[in-house]
């Protein structure tokens, strides 16, 4: 009947589900109903009876074949494993090497026959040598810092050496144990290359051809052990004396600094009187030489006139004589006040141009005026430096 016939049951109804009973399941019915399950998968059948008469048959042949070849593609599966980018795999199997794989997805037989090793190769590594990063000089390792230099002294030397896998092979087979043989490596070429050098040339300008020496010295240890390490950078983090003489070398810097500032000084003071010096050696040089061709110009022009007139004067003597003499008293009297007058059959007469003289007096005073002669160029009185009055001179005797 209805739940809602008369009669029924009030409290029950299809929405609430009031008046069933909530039991939980029997795990006695759902472990038989696996059981059962997993027979049929594997080809056997339940016996007739119920209860614990029920019998099941092995499981066949073919069920077995199912599950084997299962497990057998779950495990070729493991095989397959991916390399990221900037790494290298290196396959092994039974610990032997076999190949090394490129970065994308590769397979190699499942464990345990074979395994793989993966090595990051684009991964610059670092190594620190004589310090430890993060202290300053607090992270100073003396054991490994302390160098002994060429000239007998010691520094204290501070290197960072950044490499890189290059053979993924080599680097996990030839070396043991990478880091610790990297770092005696970087040891002993630096104390090789400190000891070959003065401490002045390791504190001051040695610096860049020191670092270049320890890294080829370096790389060649390495490539001599195989390990597959490349060398990419070394650097000199500092150099220094050690504390306790920390002041005198200070000291001993600034009076580098003050000699190297003294001769740089020098040799700007030299950069700019040599070439002044030489510029005035070389125009002396040229007016040496414009006066000496002016010289033998003049000589040769009075030779080769003095030649002309001696070819004239063999010619016509009294004539060549005449010239001469008329040239000569020409450019002597070319230079006075005085004019001469030649009278024929009479004395000569001296003609005074007075109004001419007057005018250079007056010019001579004015010149006295303003001159006033140095007291250090002041020379003692002769009688040649006087000038002569100007009178009646003595008349050259006329032919």
């Amino acid at each position: 009947m209805s739940w809602n016939e008369p009669g029924g049951d009030k409290n029950k109804d299809p929405w609430s589900g009031r008046g069933e009973e909530n039991t939980p399941p029997d795990l006695d019915e759902a472990i038989r109903s696996l059981q059962n399950k997993l027979g049929g998968l594997f080809g056997g059948n339940k016996g007739g009876g119920g209860g614990g008469n029920d019998e099941s048959t092995p499981p066949s042949l073919k069920g077995l074949g199912f599950l084997a070849v299962g497990a057998l593609a779950l495990w070729a599966a493991s095989g397959f494993y991916i390399v990221d980018e900037g790494n290298r795999g290196v396959e092994l199997r039974f610990g032997k090497y076999v190949t090394t794989t490129q970065p994308g997805l590769n397979w190699k037989m499942p464990a345990p026959i074979e395994q793989v090793e993966i090595v990051n190769i684009s991964q610059i590594r670092s190594l620190e040598v004589g310090y430890r990063s993060g202290g300053g000089r607090k992270g100073t390792v003396s054991k490994e810092a302390l160098m002994l230099t060429k000239d007998e002294n010691i520094v204290d030397v501070r290197l960072a050496v950044q490499y890189q896998v290059s053979d993924a092979k080599k680097y996990l087979f030839n070396v043991q144990n990478q880091t610790a043989t990297l770092k005696q490596v970087i040891e002993s070429a630096e104390r090789g290359v400190i000891g070959g050098n003065t401490m002045d040339f390791v504190l001051t300008e040695g610096r860049t051809q020191i670092v270049a020496d320890i890294k080829t010295e370096i790389q060649q240890v390495m490539d001599s052990y195989e390990s597959g390490i490349a060398i990419t950078s070394v650097n000199l983090q500092d150099a220094q004396p050690p504390e306790q003489v920390q002041s005198a070398f200070e000291d001993a810097i600034k009076a580098r600094e003050d000699k190297q500032r003294l001769i740089n000084e020098a040799e700007a003071y030299a950069n700019d009187i040599v070439p002044k010096a030489r510029g005035a050696a070389a125009r002396i040089i040229q007016q040496s030489e414009g006066y000496k061709s002016r010289i033998i110009a003049s000589a040769e022009g009075d030779v080769s006139r003095f030649s002309q007139i001696l070819t004239e004067y063999v010619k016509a003597p009294e004539v060549t004589r005449q010239r001469i003499y008329l040239d000569t008293m020409e450019s002597v009297m070319s230079g006075t006040d005085t004019v001469m007058v030649d009278v024929k059959g009479g004395n000569n007469i001296m003609y005074l141009p007075l109004d001419q003289l007057a005018a250079k007096s007056q010019a001579m005073s004015s010149q006295r005026s303003t001159y006033k002669p140095s007291p250090t160029a002041t020379q003692p009185f002769n009688s040649s430096n006087t000038p002569r009055p100007s009178g009646r001179g003595r008349t050259p005797r006329g032919r």
